[in-house]
C-alpha cells in the first residue's frame, strides 16, 4: 500500500512538474509579485507539497536552509545585473545581505534561484555570489578589476 501511495506521489509530481508555467527569463516582464506570479500559483504550491512528501520518503532535503542575516541589510544593488525588484524578491527569500549571497553553496543556489521568479536564472548569469564575495569582504579594488566599476 505505500508502495503504490508513493508512485501516485511521484506521478503526480511528475505530472505538476511537466505542466506547470515556465519562465521564460526575461526581465522586462512587469508582471507584479502575487497570486498569479511565478511560484506562488496553485500547480507551484501543489508541486512543492507533492515535493516536500517524495522528500521524506526518499530522506532529502530538497530546500537546504539558507545563511541567517547578522545585522543591518546591505544595498544588494551595487551588484551588478541586481536591480531594486530582485533585490525585493531577494529579501522575501530572506537574503538581505553580501555574505548571505558569498555564503551560499550550490545547492543553496538552486533553491534561491527557484524562488527568484522573473528573475531565475540571473544568479548564476550575473555571478552575483562571487560579486558578493568581493562586496562581503570590502574588496571594492577586486569586484571593480573584474566586474567594473561599482555602482549603484
Amino acid at each position: 500500500m505505500l508502495l503504490i501511495v508513493f508512485i501516485t506521489l511521484v506521478v503526480a509530481a511528475a505530472f505538476l512538474f511537466l505542466f506547470r508555467r515556465r519562465d521564460t527569463g526575461s526581465t522586462t516582464d512587469t508582471t507584479p509579485l502575487g497570486s498569479d506570479a511565478e511560484g506562488h500559483g496553485a500547480v507551484d504550491g501543489a508541486a512543492a507539497a507533492i515535493e516536500d512528501v517524495v522528500d521524506q520518503f526518499l530522506g532529502v532535503d530538497s530546500h537546504p536552509a539558507l545563511p541567517e542575516a547578522t545585522g543591518p541589510a546591505d544595498p544588494l544593488t551595487q551588484i551588478k545585473g541586481l536591480g531594486p525588484k530582485a533585490q525585493a524578491q531577494l529579501n522575501t527569500l530572506g537574503i538581505h545581505r553580501y555574505d548571505q549571497l558569498a555564503a551560499l553553496d550550490e545547492a543553496q543556489v538552486a533553491t534561491v534561484d527557484a524562488g527568484m521568479g522573473t528573475f531565475r536564472g540571473r544568479i548564476l548569469k550575473d555571478q552575483w555570489v562571487d560579486q558578493a564575495r568581493h562586496l562581503a569582504k570590502g574588496d571594492t579594488a577586486g569586484f571593480e578589476a573584474k566586474f567594473g566599476k561599482l555602482g549603484g
